[in-house]
């Protein structure tokens, strides 16, 4: 049989895995710890702890794409490749309406990148309701990974800015990419973030979300006001790293909002401070008697020196 033959002998046997086909499970099974199906679990725990996906909400999604090795191997291994997806650019992504601290690989829904094909559903689970909007990230950013927090601090700064949030002069700043590129921000940069406006249900929101991104081609998050943030970068170590800068960025706004500073506003050098007189004078007063208290000081020293010398002679 030609390997023609073969391949069309193996789409036809399983180009439509089943639910219960336990077969599907080797799309999540892996000894690998940053295989998709193992990073998922953790960093939904990690996370939870931090507060960005409690009560169900929030996720993350990660992009697991063709290995190119693959390409040198034998006829009969690139037969193989067919079987499920395996080897397909595939997206793994955490189910809809579970306790996200508890996860497991077997949970998790798994999907082609080019069709959308849905190659694992694990039963009595809800695919997430993120889906279409890690899309976006993957078809309109090349993104590698997209993480959804409902973190407070992305809340909050939904309620006090209008359609951008803007924030500049800060260190984690740096920790930005721009945009697609391995470029990153630097301190002195205005990030801007857009807002967009929250829907009844996640999935109309994909609109929304796509239409920012094509808006504000530098960024590399959408915040959704009074819901939280998506963040996506081209692995997931910098999709982690980044919704990490987002949030510290978020959070630090906040507080400067609280106590009456413009995190846009770009600081300016202040000149000396003036002293009023009455302070001044005061200040010239202490010095005087720290001069004094410390000549007294030298004068019992050298007393107590010739004191202990009478002593040694003495003896």
């Amino acid at each position: 049989m030609s390997v023609t033959k073969k391949v069309r002998t193996v789409r036809k046997r399983t180009a439509a895995p089943t639910d219960s086909d336990p077969d599907t499970d080797e799309l999540v099974l892996s000894s690998d710890p940053l295989h998709p199906a193992n990073l998922i679990p953790e960093l939904c725990k990690l996370f939870y702890s931090l507060g960005w996906v409690t009560g169900t909400g929030g996720g993350i999604s990660i992009r697991n794409g063709k290995d190119k090795s693959l390409q040198a191997l034998t006829c009969f291994l690139i037969i193989r490749s067919y079987e499920f997806g395996r080897n397909r650019d595939n997206v793994y992504i955490a189910p809809s309406g579970v306790q996200k601290e508890r996860i497991s690989p077997r949970d998790l829904f798994v999907l082609t990148l080019s069709t959308r094909c849905n190659l694992r559903s694990p039963p009595s689970l809800k695919p997430s309701a993120c889906t279409p909007l890690f899309f976006n990230a993957y078809t309109m950013r090349q993104a590698g990974a997209c993480v959804h927090t409902h973190s407070q601090n992305a809340v909050m700064v939904t309620l006090l800015y209008g359609d951008q949030f803007k924030i500049t002069h800060q260190e984690m700043i740096k920790g930005i990419k721009k945009g697609s590129t391995n470029e990153n921000m630097m301190f002195d940069e205005m990030l801007v973030v857009p807002i967009v406006e929250n829907t009844l249900f996640e999935e109309e929101l994909t609109s929304r979300m796509a239409k920012a991104i094509e808006d504000y081609p530098e960024t590399n998050a959408v915040l959704v006001r009074r819901h939280g943030v998506y963040v996506w970068g081209k692995t997931w170590e910098k999709a982690k790293a980044m919704t990490e800068c987002y949030d510290y960025l978020f959070e630090i706004a906040v507080k400067m909002k609280s106590i009456g500073l413009d995190p846009a506003a770009k600081p300016t050098i202040s000149p000396s401070p003036t002293i009023p007189t009455h302070n001044l004078e005061r200040m010239q007063t202490i010095a005087r008697l720290d001069d004094r208290d410390i000549k007294i000081s030298e004068a019992v020293y050298e007393l107590y020196a010739r004191s202990v010398e009478f002593m040694i002679d003495e003896l």
